[in-house]
């Protein structure tokens, strides 16, 4: 089932889109291949999670969100199409007054240190700040995670402070660090 509505982005080595129902192989193949790296960072996964029928699900919500502009869960797919390289995530859309987003995002492990996240990052950020002219992208990291802080301080994301207890991740609630970046072009329009 393909939306009416498709976004597609490329980068030097990958293809970004909000993928549909029809890639839920696709995506179960990522988190299955990626469950023991990215278990430390993410919430406890029941069983259910790594089946075709969720991803499925999740994958036609996707495009729902995507439709009503309250989300965009991007999907990084090499140049084949044949395997997703990572997730980027632009959640909790608010417009209005607000014109603002979280920012959650995975590689997986075998890409790590490449910059591809960095590439994947840039891509859709400018898409949230130039298509749907966003204000603020708002992002959160474990202190632990030493890599996501490098990155985000590399995107111009600003740190904004520490949130105690934040967040349930892999059964523990973690402590997080806030941080956050403002439209560029915005910084002219004042």
């Amino acid at each position: 089932m393909k939306s009416s509505k498709t976004i597609t982005l490329r980068t030097q080595r990958t293809t970004i889109e909000i993928l549909g129902e029809s890639a839920a192989g696709l995506m179960l193949d990522f988190y299955l291949s990626n469950k023991e790296h990215l278990t430390v960072w993410e919430p406890q996964r029941s069983e259910q999670f790594y089946t075709l029928e969720n991803w499925r699900k999740s994958l036609r919500e996707n495009q729902a969100l995507l439709e009503s502009k309250k989300g965009f869960r991007f999907s990084a797919l090499n140049h084949d199409r044949t395997e997703v390289v990572g997730q980027c995530n632009f959640s909790n859309v608010v417009h209005g007054a607000f014109q603002a987003c979280n920012l959650g995002y995975a590689i997986a492990s075998k890409y790590q240190g490449q910059g591809m996240m960095s590439e994947i990052l840039t891509a859709c950020l400018g898409y949230i700040f130039d298509e749907q002219n966003l204000h603020r992208v708002m992002a959160n990291h474990m202190p632990s995670n030493i890599r996501s802080a490098a990155l985000l301080e590399r995107l111009g994301f600003e740190k904004e402070g520490y949130a105690k207890s934040c967040l349930m991740i892999n059964g523990r609630w973690e402590d997080h660090v806030l941080t956050a970046k403002i439209n560029p072009k915005h910084f002219d329009a004042v």
